[in-house]
């Protein structure tokens, strides 16, 4: 084997690797203990989104003056969302007291390359979909004017 050849397909090897590896970030989300159900909702979504694209969450409650010596309702409203996402992420970290927050960290369940390639073949299909309906309907459209003339 010629050695520039086993050079350049090694290259590609590790080019591919770079490629298909992925970092996971932590993302972080902050809530307040008298979160507004609506706002509580909103900011869930957007965890599930994270957890769904591979990443790590750090869920974030911030104490303020009095709220500060009723951690337990921090403590609870963190279990709570994540007893609500355990279909998406698992609890790394348990809920910790770190002056005047608490915090916990949610992992995914998938890995960020397994998330990425199912985001990427849903769009193929999307895409495949949409190109398959512009061609119906510019045939319907060819067919009219044929019939119409």
């Amino acid at each position: 084997m010629d050695y520039g050849k086993f050079k350049y397909e090694a290259a590609v090897k590790a080019r591919e690797a770079r490629r298909n590896q992925a970092n996971t970030e932590i993302k972080e989300m902050r809530f307040r203990l008298k979160i507004d159900e609506h706002d509580y909702e909103t900011k869930k979504g957007h965890v599930v989104r994270f957890l769904k694209g591979g990443d790590k969450v750090k869920v974030t409650i911030m104490f303020r003056g009095r709220e500060q010596s009723r951690p337990e309702m921090g403590r609870r409203l963190l279990l709570k969302l994540a007893d609500e996402l355990q279909e998406f992420g698992v609890v790394e970290n348990m809920p910790s007291q770190e002056g005047r927050n608490m915090s916990l960290v949610l992992g995914p369940l998938k890995k960020k390359s397994e998330a990425k390639e199912e985001q990427r073949v849903a769009r193929e299909a999307k895409r495949a979909a949409d190109r398959a309906d512009r061609e119906e309907r510019a045939a319907a459209k060819t067919a009219k004017q044929t019939s119409g003339e």
